[in-house]
């Protein structure tokens, strides 16, 4: 991990120590390629077979001079990115909640490297547990512009047992 850069998991021992977190950044991921297999599989699992997804030869002509990632491959490694990255002692269980907002601002070019940055926004207490709000920043290596962001929810339900 470099110098300056936040562990990725953060772990809390109460509701109480989340709620005062908010507005805080939780951490950065690794880096992660993306590359022409990743994207081949996510159109395969998605039907979406767009050339300048899939066609490396046709997007050499193209916008990009390659091929991109899908916005929602992008979108969908929100999840691997910062799955250990909240944790809650007296959680559980966490579950995706939905998407509040997204925008993808820069493609990702197969053979970039993406992370994401992680700032908790909000959480409010609903009667099934914790509801977070974090935006999630997906950076592009050697842009100065993100690949990706949105803010997420995520529904911690508390272990009742403990």
């Amino acid at each position: 991990m470099s110098a300056g850069r936040q562990p990725l998991t953060r772990t809390f021992a109460s509701a109480e120590e989340l709620h005062a977190a908010v507005g805080s950044t939780l951490g950065t991921s690794d880096w992660l390629e993306i590359d022409q297999h990743r994207i081949d599989l996510f159109a395969e699992a998605t039907s979406d077979h767009q050339w300048v997804h899939v066609d490396p030869e046709r997007a050499k002509e193209g916008p990009y001079g390659t091929t991109i990632a899908h916005g929602f491959l992008t979108l969908s490694l929100v999840v691997p990115l910062t799955s250990g990255l909240l944790q809650l002692d007296t959680a559980k269980m966490k579950l995706n909640y939905g998407l509040d907002r997204v925008r993808f601002l820069t493609p990702v070019t197969a053979g970039s490297r993406v992370r994401a940055t992680a700032k908790l926004l909000a959480v409010d207490d609903t009667k099934t547990g914790l509801r977070t709000r974090m935006e999630i920043t997906i950076e592009l290596e050697g842009s100065h512009r993100p690949a990706c962001v949105a803010e997420t929810l995520v529904l911690i339900v508390p272990d009742t047992a403990r």
